[in-house]
């Protein structure tokens, strides 16, 4: 009886290395790892723009070559998640499902059959000595005695519990045969795929990616700035603070340089908290606290070269606060700025002043009285804080619900509450304006803070409490060598 037991162990052993091995080797045999074979056969390879992991992308960079052997481009943000809608990236998905099943279930029935099975072995002996005595008194029916039918009675008692676990063998019998079937659908969707990509040579191809990946890089640095066509959808960090606050990462410095800043409050705030990277900020852990030396007021803050512009508590002063020194580098009046809440965006917070970053450097928006409360948008040095060049856009700031710079354009919403839109842009490149109107969700219904970053081409928002991140659209154009 125990032979056919080790038989079984044997056969759950060589399953469970078939499913290892499965498990581990399969991504890489269907080939989804970031490349896609487009329908012209042109290679596309999907890079992440922003913090790795999240399931939407947010950015999709690709690069081929046209029939001329000429670097083509694309760049779309928010990414349109092409793995997605792929056949194969769905039987993968399906497969690895499958797979984890079929790989617990085996674990369940191994474990109960190496119990069980050690069960049988102890009680090996004990059957062979019942199975002896048996044989003998069914030979000599008289040489059963009392005492002999007590120890036979008593032994039979200690097998017993066996039945049960017989009983369980042929339950698992039945488990190991589904398993089996299973398996046999597994190898057929694998042959499937395998047949599907096998043309592939994944070597070559992964050579002739990492070379599309130098070209795609040469090739984004002709990107030309973009006008904003869309908003994707919202994307929460974290929920965190009160009501009314500021988030940022620094607008300019290297990516390889992930800190986020966190300001809570729009009022006499002084207590900034920096996080190591995107992934401690969203668990709230590894930060240090800055204490400035004078306090804020409103929400209009932004990180800049390693440094944080910010309007001064109940003044139209600018200081630039360096965090690696702990010290302020620099203060200087707005000229004529409203300040206090004379002109803030229509949720109040003494949100006069705007200071915000894109492609171009470092503004400004704010208003005066002689340009009665409409917008002015600012260019400032960020070495003196003077100005460079002023436009006055004739948007009343008090029905803004905030405002942000891409590209020398400024972008205005007609609402902080639900419902809001970017509802009008200004163009400082040609002075002049224009009507828009691009949707985005409000999730929580009340934005105090939204501010553009360049390097991660990213809207970020502080909207009631919660961290919120935005992709955007961006028609770009690309600049020729001639």
């Amino acid at each position: 009886m125990s032979v056919p037991m080790l038989k079984i162990g044997a056969v759950l052993s060589t399953m469970a290395m078939v499913t290892n091995w499965m498990s581990q080797t399969l991504p890489s045999l269907v080939g989804l790892n970031g490349t896609i074979i487009s329908p012209d056969g042109t290679h596309e390879r999907i890079v992440s723009g922003l913090y790795p992991g999240s399931e939407e992308g947010w950015q999709v960079y690709s690069t081929a070559s046209d029939p001329d052997g000429r670097c083509v481009c694309t760049v779309v943000a928010p990414a349109r998640n092409l793995c997605k809608r792929d056949p194969r990236s769905r039987q993968l998905r399906l497969l690895t499902e499958q797979v984890q099943n079929v790989s617990q279930s085996m674990e369940v029935v191994d474990l109960r059959t190496s119990r069980d099975l050690q069960y049988v072995r102890d009680s090996e002996p004990l059957l062979r000595g019942v199975d002896g005595r048996l044989h003998t008194y069914v030979a000599s029916p008289r040489t059963l005695t009392t005492k002999g039918l007590q120890e036979l009675k008593g032994q039979m008692s200690q097998l017993r519990p066996l039945l049960s676990v017989v009983e369980q063998y042929r339950l698992d019998l039945q488990t190991l045969a589904t398993l089996r079937l299973e398996l046999l659908n597994l190898s057929i969707i694998l042959t499937a795929i395998q047949e599907e990509v096998g043309a592939y040579d994944y070597e070559e191809l992964q050579q002739r990616v990492l070379l599309l990946e130098t070209r795609l890089h040469s090739c984004m640095n002709k990107l030309g700035c973009g006008r904003l066509t869309a908003v994707s959808g919202p994307i929460t960090v974290r929920a965190s603070g009160s009501r009314f606050g500021s988030w940022m990462t620094d607008a300019m410095i290297p990516s390889s340089d992930s800190r986020v800043w966190s300001m809570d409050g729009y009022y006499k705030g002084r207590r900034v908290l920096e996080y190591r990277t995107m992934g401690d900020f969203t668990k709230g852990q590894n930060f240090v606290q800055h204490l400035l030396p004078h306090p804020w007021a409103g929400t209009g803050h932004v990180v800049y070269n390693g440094s944080l512009y910010y309007n001064k508590h109940q003044s139209n002063i600018l200081i630039q606060y360096h965090f690696r020194s702990r010290s302020v580098l620099l203060q200087r009046s707005l000229s004529g700025a409203g300040y206090n809440n004379t002109f803030p965006y229509s949720w109040g917070g003494s949100s006069d002043i705007d200071l915000m970053a894109d492609e171009t450097g470092l503004w400004a928006v704010y208003t005066t009285i002689p340009n009665a409360g409409n917008i002015m948008v600012s260019r400032l040095d960020p070495r003196t804080l003077e100005v460079a060049q002023s436009w006055d856009t004739g948007f009343p700031k008090r029905s803004a619900g905030e405002a942000f710079m891409i590209c020398g354009t400024l972008y205005v919403t007609n609402s902080h509450l639900a419902g809001a839109k970017v509802h009008f842009a200004y163009h400082t490149n040609s002075s002049t304006y224009e009507y828009t109107d691009i949707p985005f969700h409000n999730q929580y219904s009340h934005i105090s803070m939204m501010d553009y970053n360049p390097r991660e081409r990213a809207l970020y928002t502080w909207n009631n409490g919660h961290q919120v991140l935005y992709n955007v659209t961006l028609f770009h154009v690309i600049r020729s060598d001639g």
